[in-house]
């Protein structure tokens, strides 16, 4: 993709992802939002979701990536989101580290209240059964990075009913 520092390390399901990074999640709580970052076009300022999202919590960033329909990479302190992106070559637009977007904004300088790692179990068959969104709550709300198929997806407020809640512990 063309990132300073991205190397994806993808896991697959709730157990491979609480065992790979329960701690470290867990040792977010307490810290604020002090910044993200996420790619856009310059062109047309569109979000390019494929690519990884960027959030600082005092100083500890950490980059969450989503991919096929069920893969989910947790870096730590590995993107520089000053550095230029090159050697793109997926389209004729030019994708850049932007730290504007509606969703996240209204949480930063926030609080983080708690950490936890939410599995899609729909009633029902479902393609997306089993994935794996990472949640944080505020005292303000909710904020969640989860998997849209293939791609980041940022969703705000209350989780749908149908993921099952494992919250991390130190």
């Amino acid at each position: 993709m063309g990132i300073s520092g991205f190397k994806p390390s993808f896991l697959v399901g709730v157990e491979a992802v609480r065992q790979a990074h329960e701690a470290r999640l867990a040792a977010l709580v307490g810290r604020r939002l002090a910044g993200f970052a996420l790619v856009r076009f310059a062109e047309d300022d569109d979000w390019f979701a494929d690519c990884p999202v960027v959030v600082d919590f005092d100083g500890l960033q950490m980059e969450v990536c989503h991919a096929r329909l069920d893969e989910l990479s947790i870096g730590w302190n590995t993107i520089d989101t000053a550095a230029t992106i090159t050697g793109w070559g997926r389209s004729e637009l030019t994708p850049r580290w932007s730290h504007s977007d509606e969703r996240l904004e209204p949480f930063i300088a926030r609080e983080l209240r708690e950490v936890a790692l939410l599995e899609w179990r729909p009633a029902d068959r479902d393609l997306a059964a089993a994935t794996v969104a990472v949640e944080f709550t505020f005292p303000e709300g909710r904020l969640r990075i989860v998997n849209g198929l293939d791609e980041n997806h940022i969703e705000t407020g209350a989780a749908q009913p149908d993921y099952i809640r494992h919250r991390m512990r130190r």
